[in-house]
């Protein structure tokens, strides 16, 4: 089937991107990306690329030069969903916060009710790619709903798991380290498994595109991400034992990443990971785990997860207790709220949480983010104490307690204390003297990424005291 329309239901961090890249490489495909959310819509159509809703390098140029030769972004979902031979669902899959399966299974409510308004409104055949993040099994559901409620058409439902990383993602999407396409082993299912493939082969080798069953898919996606985090708590976990042994986190990573059987990719020691896929694909596969019987296999995926929260508490830990075992009143700047850097996503960032350890016992929290606004800052903070069932009122007074700034001159001014908690590349860059002068004294640098010169803010009188350093 030659493709010469498509849909993407979502204009998130998923959708927004994919769709761009796949418009710029295909300009004979007509791609039409729709979203219920009339601001980010606005948003994406702005004149001014620098307000885009989704901030990623190289995103704004890609935009620059599809948008509006095939590239569109609209609200109309049903004229979208009717034109389109091939229909992506890139929508949000939380995890759920309610009933069975609550704080570990993915919600599915937004993907279920894509399919019933793709049968309800599809009035010829349809290719339907899964491009959220889905459990095994998924696309069996999606293609009951497509089948007992549509029109009579027929629907081939692909499993497409993006393998994005934040701040990278048009990289990731140009220069691809694998596309991996999940499909029926059927006649009609090879052949809309080739339309897709055919599409991204517009600039990328054959060999770059895997294909297999679309249970295999679905279940790659959750376990690149659960071994992905597993590495990241592994070296998480040696950072705690490194601080009271006199080791460095740094070295020993290094010692063992040149081995070849285990490669140096996420063994970097952090305050902990974050982003909207690794806490929420682990938690998936561990109710997947435990649904069809399988403890042990649940609780050793689960322990991810909990070396993570150890992780954030931690650090939130040793700089209550650096700071002669109280923080109450006193100015402790955040440098960071965005989970990593080159993204303005802040969904599960470690930041949040130790900014939550940090209010609970009375500080007040500062914070600049070159990339993240006050609202967006504060309204994570609402959501988890929201989650946590505080009252309104409580919620409102902890939420006090956190000032953001447009300027980071601001932000350090009287500090007690900085804690660095995103690696963006600038704060490297800073006048660390100027800011010694300006902070109270004994003037300390919790550096939750590992990546100030410690030597030289030594020198210049900070107490400096990183991840995993002895």
């Amino acid at each position: 089937m030659k493709i010469k329309n498509i849909c993407c239901l979502g204009a998130g961090y998923v959708g927004g991107p994919t769709m761009s890249v796949i418009a710029l490489k295909c300009p004979e495909i007509k791609v039409t990306v729709v979203d219920l959310n009339e601001t980010r819509i606005s948003a994406w159509n702005e004149e001014d690329l620098d307000k885009l809703p989704v901030y990623e390098p190289g995103l704004a140029e890609v935009v620059r030069e599809a948008r509006g030769r095939n590239l569109f972004f609209s609200t109309e979902v049903d004229s979208a969903i009717e034109a389109a031979d091939m229909i992506f669902i890139a929508v949000n899959t939380p995890t759920k916060t309610y009933g069975e399966g609550k704080g570990m299974a993915a919600d599915l409510k937004f993907v279920e009710l894509c399919a019933r308004q793709i049968a309800r409104i599809a009035k010829t055949d349809k290719i339907i790619v899964e491009k959220s993040t889905l459990p095994v099994r998924t696309a069996e559901t999606l293609q009951t709903i497509l089948d007992r409620t549509g029109n009579g058409v027929k629907f081939e439902v692909l499993s497409n798991p993006e393998f994005l990383a934040e701040g990278t993602a048009i990289d990731d999407l140009l220069n691809a380290d694998r596309v991996l396409i999940g499909g029926k082993q059927t006649e009609s299912g090879q052949k809309a498994i080739q339309s897709l493939v055919d599409i991204y082969t517009h600039w990328l080798s054959p060999k770059q595109v895997l294909t297999t069953n679309v249970w295999s898919s679905e279940l790659s996606k959750l376990t690149a991400n659960a071994f992905l985090a597993q590495r990241i708590s592994s070296i998480n976990a040696l950072s705690a034992l490194c601080e009271v042994t006199e080791a460095d986190v740094d070295e020993v990573a290094n010692a063992i990443g040149t081995d070849s059987r285990i490669g140096s990719k996420f063994l970097k020691a952090s305050v902990g990971f974050g982003g909207s896929c690794f806490q929420k694909d682990i938690l998936n596969l561990v109710y997947l785990c435990r649904y069809f019987n399988l403890p042990e296999v649940a609780n050793y995926w689960e322990q991810i997860i909990i070396l993570n929260d150890y992780q954030k508490y931690r650090f939130a830990k040793n700089i209550i207790n650096t700071l002669f075992n109280t923080v109450s009143g006193k100015k402790i700047t955040f440098l960071g709220w965005a989970f990593k850097k080159n993204t303005n996503d802040t969904r599960e960032s470690a930041a949040i949480y130790v900014a939550e350890h940090l209010i609970e016992d009375g500080a007040e929290i500062h914070v600049y983010d070159p990339k993240v606004s006050e609202e967006k800052i504060k309204a994570d903070m609402r959501y988890l104490l929201e989650i946590k069932g505080l009252t309104e009122q409580k919620i409102e007074s902890k939420i006090k307690q956190i000032f953001v700034y447009k300027t980071v001159t601001d932000a350090l001014d009287q500090a007690h204390a900085v804690a660095l908690l995103t690696e963006w590349d600038e704060f490297k860059t800073y006048d660390w003297e100027i800011i010694y002068t300006k902070m109270y004294k004994p003037a300390f640098v919790f550096d939750g990424r590992n990546i100030l010169d410690v030597e030289k803010l030594k020198t210049i009188g900070f107490q400096i005291k990183g991840i995993g350093k002895g």
